[in-house]
């Protein structure tokens, strides 16, 4: 099985194109993770811009990915002093499967004002929650999920009602985390919706946005996703990730459709 850093390793092939190829390891279902595509994509930028750190990334799933070769075009917008921009469209097959737009900055060179409301939720120590299995998910070989609230819909079968999912994530060979992995972080943990309708069988991502906020220090990373309102089966998940001493890294927010009738065999994996 690829680890991350393999997973999204590309090369450049000409001016502004890249290549890099999607292993087995990061399927949800038989589809690739659409954070670990961000995160392909966030590397292909890295190497195209002068500045090293995604800022903020969105990215449209016009089709889904596939395992094997992907080609990707970078646009470059502009390149001031501490600020670029691009664009990147990913290809399989000569057909564009992802647009991505983006700023990259260097985040230990950010300076300015500090204010927020937000507190980081409570939650039970890592150490005293088992690994949450997800029946058939592929993506779990390779990242740990442990769930402090919601995960009983897995174990049990038994949604709770909230519209959200708080606990923890982390690679499980043990790397720890960057920016990049960020990217893949804020696609990782499991719809909210599935603790309102349970461990439905497919809720596509049409668009994910995330904000990366700083460096994350190095072990586990506290994630906490919700959903608020859906409206025609569209719904919106908004995610807050924070790191091991504390600091809010990354914010996303995302729009998936919900497909209530198909469920997957809602025991544990």
């Amino acid at each position: 099985m690829a680890s991350f850093d393999d997973a999204i390793a590309v090369r450049q092939i000409a001016e502004n194109r890249w290549v890099g190829d999607i292993p087995e390891g990061w399927r949800i279902g038989a589809v690739p993770n659409g954070g670990l595509v961000l995160a392909l994509a966030g590397s292909v930028l890295r190497q195209a811009l002068p500045h090293p750190d995604p800022l903020t990334m969105h990215i449209l799933y016009l089709a889904p990915t596939e395992l094997g070769p992907v080609e990707c075009e970078v646009e470059i917008l502009r390149c001031g002093g501490s600020t670029s921009f691009a664009t990147l469209s990913l290809f399989q097959h000569d057909e564009i499967k992802v647009q991505v737009s983006a700023s990259f900055s260097e985040l230990e060179r950010l300076s300015g004002e500090n204010w927020s409301t937000l507190e980081r939720p409570q939650c039970t120590p890592i150490e005293e929650i088992a690994v949450t299995g997800e029946h058939g998910i592929e993506l779990r070989r390779s990242v740990d999920m442990h769930y402090a609230s919601g995960g009983e819909v897995f174990k049990r079968g038994e949604p709770d009602g909230s519209g959200c999912f708080n606990g923890y994530m982390k690679f499980s060979d043990g790397r720890d985390p960057d920016v990049l992995s960020l990217l893949l972080f804020a696609d990782a943990m499991a719809p909210p919706v599935f603790t309102v309708f349970g461990a439905l069988h497919w809720v596509p991502t049409v668009d994910l946005s995330v904000q990366i906020r700083r460096h994350p220090a190095p072990g586990p990373i506290q994630a906490c996703f919700r959903s608020r309102h859906m409206s025609a089966g569209i719904v919106e998940e908004d995610g807050e990730l924070w790191d091991s001493q504390g600091n809010l890294v990354a914010l996303s927010r995302g729009t998936s459709k919900v497909r209530i009738q198909k469920r997957y065999d809602e025991t544990s994996g």
